[in-house]
């Protein structure tokens, strides 16, 4: 039965989240279970190779198997949730379970890179003994190497693993074909997304990357040494342009489905859904007006006169509207007598006090990155070299709030954490409100134990794209931050003494920006990433104007918008419902 609010869903689903990203990063602060382990210098004990005299080094190690089963975990009772429980096939549940999970795993790259470039430095702002030139570079390295394995495996599913499933499962829908049939079919299609996979790693390899060279500043010429330094071989180049390609599409997906989930979350929350005792007395009384209506177009052809076209079609209308209403009167009756019903109304105040804290996060984030574009306009070099600013000039709340945090570890990450998941479930939020379209065409509705095979693999693929362009988000949101972490360099300063005739000189911290030396701050490969094609980044800057129109109008029509249905979606178009019995594992 699909009780469809979507709110209650997207709480169930963000309180879920968010209580399990703060149990793991508490538990690895703890070290009850900790999702990375690190050989080397630590600030206390010595672990146990260090103490054996091993050599010095930081050593990234593969997440735990726990981390990675919680994640797949998670996944599968997410696509489980949702898909149809008559359409359900095996081949597309693994897809949609990969896929998401590969979604989920490259979002945790960013903190993950920020904490390292972190870990590296001394809040006085000098290098840990370990962190020497070497192990610096192959942390670096194997930072860039987990993107380009992610990024590899993304692409893959993207271009050929996804558009192959989808397809195979259209031609499925036709009871005559053969699986040999089917199976061509797929690989046909599939073959007109390689072909674009390859056009754009052909593109990438030989693309000019010669930064306008126009800009005499210093900072210019450090940040220009970056790109440079990224690689230059002509196969990192292709996949990142690729994936730079596949962020603009995730760009337009985040603009689409995030800016309106990030209002239509908080506000069905607070607004909830209607009765629906009073929904049912109203599709009762619906009922017997289109009974009345369809009993006196019959009663015109009693005497054996035949009825004119134009009454035969409007009662066709008439019985397929009568079939609806019946199906909804028995879904309202299975749902208010429900006891799921009742738990969720006693839960009714957590919802409210969930919905206030999402929209002041969502007005958070707007105001944060409505500042940080309006000082890439006012302080940035130019749309031609893609907006990059160097330092901040204009404050906004996030960059202030993540460097206090950072006194206290680990509340910073905690806190990119949680965004990176808002952003997640929000987005899986305006999805489900939305749908998925092709321009004015729906195409595919997502509801809880009913969403079929295809959709949920459009569903894990948008989600894909959009996590891709979480990452300028965040930068967009604290770009001194995600470039550097909490990284000091040393400085000197002049001091004068009363008790002394002269200066002294003293080396103080400062936080690194764009006017360190480049030895002194190590930048993130996230950062790079985002700025290794300037063209992209212009994109996106001009992409973020447009998501905080998207959000003003999502939150204008949200509020407009009265309560929703508790059987919201349920209409004579409706292909994806069944008149079967209801379940209710689908409430």
């Amino acid at each position: 039965m699909a009780a469809e609010t979507a709110g209650a869903a997207s709480a169930e689903l963000v309180i879920g989240w968010c209580i399990f990203g703060l149990l793991l990063l508490v538990g690895e602060a703890l070290g009850v279970f900790p999702v990375f382990t690190f050989v080397g210098e630590r600030e206390g004990p010595a672990p146990p190779l260090a103490s054996r005299g091993a050599e010095a080094t930081l050593l990234p190690v593969v997440p735990l198997p726990g981390t990675v089963g919680a994640i797949l975990a998670f996944c599968w009772i997410y696509v489980r949730k949702y898909q149809s429980q008559r359409e359900s096939e095996v081949v597309s549940t693994i897809t949609a379970i990969f896929s998401l999970a590969i979604a989920l795993i490259t979002s945790a790259l960013l903190p993950v890179d920020i904490f390292l470039v972190s870990y590296m430095k001394n809040q006085n702002g000098t290098f840990k003994d370990w962190a020497n030139a070497n192990v610096s570079r192959q942390i670096e390295d194997t930072v860039l190497y987990g993107y380009y394995t992610l990024y590899s495996v993304i692409l893959f599913c993207v271009f050929l693993w996804i558009p192959f499933v989808y397809f195979y499962y259209e031609e499925k829908d036709d009871d005559d074909t053969s699986k040999c049939t089917q199976i061509k079919t797929a690989l046909k299609y599939t073959l007109g997304f390689a072909v674009i996979c390859a056009l754009l790693l052909l593109i990438g390899a030989f693309v000019p990357l010669n930064v306008p060279n126009n800009k005499n500043s210093t900072e210019w010429e450090k940040v220009k040494f970056l790109f440079e330094e990224l690689g230059s071989s002509h196969g990192l180049a292709a996949l990142s342009f690729s994936i730079s390609s596949l962020t603009l599409i995730g760009m337009l997906a985040a603009i689409t489905y995030t800016a309106y989930g990030m209002s239509a979350l908080p506000l069905n929350l607070i607004k909830g859904t209607r009765s629906a005792a009073y929904e049912r007395l109203e599709n009762t009384e619906d009922i017997e007006e289109v009974e009345q209506h369809i009993q006196s177009i019959k009663s015109k052809s009693k005497d054996g006169r035949p009825l004119p076209a134009r009454d035969k079609h409007t009662l066709k209308q008439l019985e397929e509207r009568l079939r609806t209403l019946r199906k909804r009167e028995r879904r309202l009756e299975f749902i208010e007598n429900s006891c799921w019903t009742k738990f969720c109304g006693a839960l009714r105040p957590l919802k409210i006090i969930w919905g206030i804290f999402f929209i002041l996060v969502a007005l958070l984030f707007v105001i944060s990155l409505f500042l940080s574009n309006l000082d890439k306009a006012l302080h940035s070099a130019g749309i031609n070299s893609g907006f990059i600013i160097f330092g901040t000039n204009l404050s906004n709340p996030l960059n202030m709030l993540l460097p206090l945090l950072q006194r206290v570890f680990p509340l910073d990450y905690i806190l990119i954490t949680i965004i990176i998941m808002y952003f997640i479930f929000t987005s899986m939020a305006g999805i489900r409100n939305i749908g998925i379209w092709f321009f004015w065409i729906r195409l595919y509705k997502i509801r809880r134990g009913r969403t079929r095979p295809q959709a949920l693999l459009f569903l894990c693929m948008i989600l894909l794209l959009i996590v891709l362009h979480t990452s300028y988000m965040i930068y967009s949101l604290a770009p001194q931050y995600v470039m550097y972490g909490s990284q000091n360099y040393l400085i000197e300063s002049n001091i004068t003494y009363d008790d002394y005739k002269g200066n002294l000189t003293l080396s103080v911290p400062k936080r690194c920006d764009a006017d360190a030396p480049e030895d002194q701050c190590t930048v993130t490969r996230t950062y790079l990433f985002l700025h290794k094609f300037w063209f992209f980044s212009a994109v996106y800057y001009f992409g973020n104007w447009v998501f905080l129109g998207v959000f003003l109008i999502g939150l204008i029509v949200s509020c407009c918008k009265g309560k929703k249905s508790v059987i919201e979606g349920v209409d004579e178009d409706d292909s994806d419902i069944s008149d079967d019995e209801p379940s209710a594992c689908s409430i």
